[in-house]
């Protein structure tokens, strides 16, 4: 097993893309897109920060396929491994989240730090499609999450 951080990311209006690109910003944290996450990227990972969109109160659907196709073949050999998430989310954010700690407490992931949801308050159809980015001050403390995991598992402390 390789020491390193696996970011997975999804993203429709930029928001997740450009917190995920901030997390992985670490040497040691590799950034791969939902639609390319292989069983083997899980297995060479360390730890996971999946980074994506709540979309109509669920995961997004690309972020759902992507464990739809890893889930059984890791299942059993990724146990105990740190996990974070971040959210991008129009309102609450909860359902996305929810979802995503149940795939994750059946794959036996330990949580290392508390949800990151960033809330857009995008409620409109306009709001919603449009592109988003993120504060600095989000960003930062992306990159922040992102190092704390790298630096966690490199120690040995995650």
């Amino acid at each position: 097993m390789t020491q390193t951080l696996l970011v997975i990311w999804h993203s429709r209006t930029g928001a997740s893309q450009a917190m995920a690109a901030a997390a992985a910003s670490h040497p040691n944290a590799r950034l791969v897109k939902a639609c390319d996450v292989l069983s083997s990227d899980f297995m060479a990972a360390s730890g996971y920060l999946f980074v994506c969109p709540e979309n109509l109160g669920a995961l997004s659907g690309q972020m759902k396929e992507m464990f739809d196709i890893n889930y059984y073949p890791v299942l059993g050999q990724i146990e105990g491994r740190p996990y974070a998430s971040i959210i991008a989310a129009g309102s609450d954010g909860e359902g996305a989240q929810r979802q995503l700690d149940r795939i994750a407490t059946g794959w036996r992931l330990r949580r290392m730090t508390e949800p990151r949801i960033v809330n857009f308050a995008a409620q409109t159809p306009e709001a919603i499609l449009s592109t988003k980015t993120p504060s600095e001050t989000v960003l930062s403390e992306c990159r922040e999450l992102g190092d704390a995991m790298v630096e966690g598992i490199l120690s040995g402390v995650l």
